[in-house]
């Protein structure tokens, strides 16, 4: 007698299949999540090109990485407050925290514009924002000069919703709408290590 949890033909999944299961989500729902992934995925790749660059947005021209600028360096000098603000003013013009942070970036907004990979993804990119998080310490209520910080909230501010939504898009396989998440999953190396995902 088959059991009443496999007698349903579409609940039914080989455990020797390469390919994901079909999308459970309404079309629309898939759709949100896609343009939210593409979104979140031009927010990082527009941070690194204007870095590279310097567009002249949040970069001047003479201070681009292409001219000699340290991408990271004016954001960890202006570190004043938390647990670790000496720790990133040492860090500051540093070659080899410029380049893990514009490789974040990249991979980051790469991936996410893709829609491959969104497990590292959510991995790597979650931390890199919790530690501009932890950078920016909206729990502290003075800065180390004793003004006010002005923190808005002192637990959840961009760099958490960030971390949420990459979380989300992981979860939902969100690179399969708008994206090459169906092609990734399927590719070997992909497939025999679900968590490439």
């Amino acid at each position: 007698m088959p059991s009443p949890i496999t007698a349903d033909p579409s609940v039914r999944t080989s455990r020797h299949s390469s390919s994901p299961p079909a999308d459970p989500l309404p079309l629309t729902v898939r759709r949100a999540l896609a343009a939210l992934r593409i979104a979140t995925g031009v927010i990082f790749l527009w941070a690194f090109i204007d870095k590279t660059f310097g567009l002249g947005y949040a970069t001047a021209s003479q201070n681009s990485w292409l001219n000699g600028g340290s991408p990271a360096r004016g954001y960890l000098l202006s570190v004043s407050s938390g647990p670790l603000e000496s720790v990133f003013h040492s860090w500051a013009g540093q070659v080899w925290v410029d380049w893990a942070y514009m490789a974040g970036m990249l991979g980051v907004g790469l991936a996410l514009v893709a829609g491959v990979a969104l497990r590292i993804t959510a991995l790597a990119g979650g931390l890199m924002l919790l530690t501009l998080w932890v950078a920016e310490w909206p729990p502290a209520r003075h800065l180390s000069d004793g003004s006010p910080s002005m923190s808005p909230n002192p637990l959840v501010d961009q760099h958490v919703v960030y971390i949420a939504v990459l979380v989300v898009l992981a979860l939902c396989s969100a690179g399969r709408t708008w994206g090459l998440g169906g092609t990734w999953a399927r590719l070997p190396l992909v497939a025999r290590h679900p968590w490439l995902r």
